[in-house]
């Protein structure tokens, strides 16, 4: 067994319960009864130096008396004694223990204390620890049960994998009431040794999950998490709810980029790259869950209705049409077949409404015809209340339909409205597997995940490897960043980003209004005049730019106005005089660092409105062309390119290509910690886009 082997935790041949107990308020007792009434069928140790039988069990005064086998511990008492617990069960031999007692880190630095203790402990004997302050885990399929939560999900194919013991336990309660099955459930707790990242790729591997689910609430390490959710995304489809999604965490403000760049958009960019499907609710996770176990994946993304109610079936229409997915279009003769089977005053447009009085007959004869249509890639069936018969006969014919040669092709989603008269028809159709949805608006978000996922299998791009950027002088690249910390001079910024292939129109720093006006013949007029240093963040927020200076004159005026009126607080390394480049479209690409995920970097919608419109994307870096192709695609900035409003298009191509580069310098150099062109002047398609105003912060050590 290997320190990645997690088995333990799932399939042990033998369970010691440390803290076991007769009072049935104590965890101590509810963890060894789980055991036991959920019918594990390895042995069980409870181990308790005061007690002799629990449970008609034999009980152990502590864990080396224990016989074996003996995989697995479950730890529940005082903190305080817990390490000195950790460090018998490494002396017995014990590979994987559970800690659900409180009092480490949650509590303060005496809890961190002994964390740190019993990560020390754990690490010394090769124990895998899933805690503390957690519920514990549960195999449906072992079966096997170490929480102290009463209740226990009939097996099924779901893995759900959480960082809050208490979301755990609620999960727990809504599978037994909903008749939704789970595989394994875990609770991680405090994350001492194992994280989410490790039960990753452990938790789905029992030959029984086909989908696996997550509650995070922060991730530490986030490049581990990346890695860990690729290879389960490649597997099976995985489906994350983050907690704390709010931009309260920006993690700087010195640049647009760094303003923009809060928590929420790196965890984006961290899902996306994993294929990870980021559920916005509780509700979302398992109704994305329990479909994606379900039911196969859409082929494309129309769908058709089949509703006895109108206003049911604009509601679903709605909430599809909002999901980015597509409202079928009929074939022909699958409109001639409906038309006669069904009331006079149906219609069988889509959706096809049948009207209230149709029966279960009805529906399966319709539900029948669309999947055999060839436009149709998926179907919502709704039924509204009405007392013509029982949700139950529908249910049954639905099932039946759906799970025929031709149904199990296409996903088929229920919606049974209500709650009162529907309870025994959900639990028909969630044991044959069809998902079942108290209101159409549920089945937008559902359907576009599973086309996400479809979508994320077809076109998954292997990780870029760094360094693979050909044509790059990283030495000049290097020569540059040696001795700052700080904001690179803007000389300095020009040549990092010659040196990676991004051009930069000709410029120079001017100390006086000659001196300005001798690069200004250099470089060719027009000329762009601005006030250059290193408390300068935002140049027009101080009157710091001055555009199209046409001739020496204007550039002495130009000069002379911008210096004397610079505040006094204010300290300029100079004025820098550039070559004015004008273009079709005017775009931001930044990086920022992030604490956990690394560089990510950003492109959007350029100009000094960039944080008031936030019209940006954020991807971890490096980046693949298709990758940085794709961000275009998720802003304003991909339309502009393609010619707004009549203009030419632009070259988007050259785009794509600064994304990359920009990415490239991010993975190359560490110490960087913020980049940032804006604007990015884009020219028509062909001629190229050009750095017209840089800034890079850089961080020695970093």
């Amino acid at each position: 067994m290997t320190l990645t082997d997690l088995s333990m935790f799932f399939r042990p041949n033998g369970v010691a319960v440390i803290g076991a107990s007769r009072d049935p308020q104590k965890f101590g007792y509810s963890i060894v009864h789980n055991l036991l009434s959920h019918h594990y069928k390895g042995m069980v140790y409870p181990i308790n130096p005061t007690e002799e039988r629990i449970l008609d069990l034999t009980v152990y005064p502590e864990i080396g008396a224990a016989p074996d086998p003996l995989d697995l511990a479950v730890i529940a008492i005082p903190a305080p004694a817990v390490p000195a617990a950790v460090e018998a069960c490494g002396i017995r031999g014990v590979k994987g223990v559970i800690i659900v007692s409180g009092g480490f880190r949650e509590v303060g630095p005496e809890g961190v204390e002994r964390e740190e203790a019993v990560a020390r402990i754990a690490a010394q004997y090769g124990i895998r620890v899933i805690g503390p302050n957690c519920i514990g885990a549960i195999d449906a399929h072992t079966p096997l049960n170490t929480t102290f939560v009463t209740g226990m999900p009939r097996p099924g194919e779901i893995a759900f994998l959480s960082q809050s013991g208490a979301v755990a336990a609620a999960v727990m309660d809504w599978a037994v009431g909903s008749g939704v099955g789970f595989s394994r459930i875990v609770s991680l707790g405090n994350q001492v040794d194992v994280t989410t990242a490790d039960m990753l790729g452990s938790i789905g591997q029992d030959g029984r999950t086909r989908v696996v689910t997550a509650y995070v609430e922060g991730i530490e390490d986030g490049r581990k998490f990346v890695e860990a959710a690729s290879r389960t995304a490649r597997d099976l489809p995985l489906v994350v709810l983050k907690a704390g999604r709010s931009d309260v965490g920006a993690r700087a403000v010195s640049s647009h980029t760094g303003a923009l760049a809060g928590d929420k958009a790196a965890y984006e960019a961290a899902f996306r790259r994993a294929g990870v499907l980021s559920a916005r609710t509780m509700e979302e996770l398992f109704d994305w869950g329990r479909t994606l176990a379900w039911q196969p994946l859409p082929k494309g993304n129309r769908v058709g209705i089949l509703t006895n109610a109108g206003g049911a079936g604009i509601l679903a229409v709605d909430a599809l049409v909002d999901g980015g997915l597509e409202i079928a279009t009929l074939q022909p003769e699958t409109k001639e077949f409906l038309r006669k089977r069904v009331f006079a005053a149906a219609s069988v447009e889509n959706p096809v409404d049948i009207l209230a009085g149709s029966g279960p007959a009805t529906y399966a004869v319709c539900l029948d015809a669309l999947l055999a249509d060839e436009n149709v890639d998926a179907v919502v069936v709704i039924q509204a209340p009405q007392d013509w018969f029982a949700p139950l006969s529908l249910a049954e014919v639905v099932g039946e339909v759906a799970n025929s040669p031709l149904g199990r092709k296409k996903p088929v989603l229920a919606v049974i409205m209500g709650l009162a008269s529907t309870s025994d028809a959900t639990q028909v159709l969630h044991r044959k597997h069809i998902p079942n949805f108290a209101f159409p608006e549920r089945v937008g978000s559902t359907l576009a995940a599973m086309w996400q996922r479809k979508q994320w299998l077809e076109n998954h791009t292997p990780e870029v490897e760094a360094n693979s950027l050909e044509g790059v002088d990283r030495e000049a690249a290097g020569a540059v960043l040696i001795g700052i910390d700080g904001w690179l001079p803007p000389d300095r910024v020009e040549v990092l980003l010659r040196a990676y292939g991004i051009e930069v129109p000709g410029s120079g720093l001017a100390q006086s209004s000659e001196e300005a006006v001798e690069l200004a013949d250099s470089v060719g007029y027009p000329v762009a005049l601005k006030l250059t240093g290193s408390r300068i963040v935002h140049k027009s927020d101080v009157g710091g730019v001055t555009l199209n200076v046409k001739s020496a004159d204007e550039v002495r005026v130009a000069f002379d106005g911008m210096v004397s009126e610079l505040p006094s607080e204010l300290e300029i390394d100079g004025v820098m005089v550039q070559h004015m480049v004008r273009g079709q479209a005017e775009l931001i690409v930044g990086m920022v660092r992030d604490t956990q995920f690394g560089p990510l970097v950003m492109v959007g919608t350029g100009g000094t409105q960039v944080e008031l419109l936030k019209d940006v994307t954020f991807e971890l870096a490096p980046l693949t062309g298709r990758q940085a192709d794709e961000m275009l695609d998720r802003t304003a900035a991909g339309r502009l390119l393609a010619g707004y409003r009549g203009a030419a298009p632009a070259d988007r191509a050259a785009v794509v290509e600064v994304i990359v580069q920009l990415a490239q310098i991010a993975v190359d150099w560490p110490g960087i910690e913020e980049i940032e062109i804006n604007p990015l002047i884009v020219m028509e398609a062909g001629r190229g886009a050009a750095a017209v105003d840089g800034r890079v912060r850089v961080i020695v050590g970093g």
